[in-house]
């Protein structure tokens, strides 16, 4: 309705793009990176000339698939951060809770991460690794953020604190990737394991008297 649009609420085109949006996730829980627009149109109950009126191809699902996990998992790595525990406790559970998240859904990290296997039949022109590092790179300048406004790190220490953020989500990327593929220890031990190897200057770095600690 007009006057719902008009006075802020979602409109009905929001309510569907949302509907469309959980069924998209339906099918990639189901499939994973194999997830077609024809399935999740077929899913949906809608033509796929309808889904693309909505997205206007993969990449435009993807997008908006990506966002909508990525805002999740962020708000998830804030609550880990902000815990009120000492610094190693909340690294820890920082880490943990990236793990946790990609280890409950993995046929969406896949979705999100890796390109289908048989990328003969994927649609023409849509490249996941064109689309999933934007999603890294948000999640470093997020995490940068973080540590900028709670370490003093001196001189330069904006920077630095850019270079760990990408460095740290670089780090949980890839060692995440080879554990959900090949799960060669329990969760817990990766988890002790990443923290140490992150612990070093981390461990001695005092707050900033004007951060809200860490």
């Amino acid at each position: 309705m007009e006057t719902t649009q008009q006075t802020g609420e979602p409109g009905a085109a929001e309510r569907r793009r949302r509907e469309l949006l959980e069924a998209a996730d339906r099918v990639v829980l189901r499939d994973g990176p194999k997830a077609s627009m024809n399935a999740i149109a077929a899913e949906a109950g809608i033509t796929k000339p309808i889904l693309y009126r909505h997205f206007g191809d993969k990449a435009g699902l993807y997008q908006a698939l990506a966002v909508r996990h990525t805002d999740a998992l962020l708000d998830s790595l804030r609550a880990a951060l902000d815990a009120p525990a000492e610094r190693r406790r909340r690294v820890e559970a920082t880490l943990d809770t990236y793990l946790a998240a990609i280890e409950a859904r993995p046929q969406v990290y896949r979705f999100l991460m890796h390109p289908a296997e048989d990328s003969h039949t994927a649609e023409r022109g849509f490249d996941v690794g064109l689309h999933s590092a934007p999603l890294l790179r948000r999640l470093g300048e997020e995490l940068a953020q973080v540590i900028s406004e709670r370490v003093d790190l001196g001189p330069g220490g904006e920077q630095l604190a850019r270079v760990w953020g990408h460095g740290i989500v670089g780090m949980m990327h890839a060692a995440g990737d080879w554990w959900l593929g090949e799960r060669p220890c329990a969760r817990a031990d990766l988890v002790a394991a990443l923290t140490d190897l992150l612990w070093g200057r981390l461990a001695t770095a005092g707050n900033r008297e004007d951060g809200p600690g860490f």
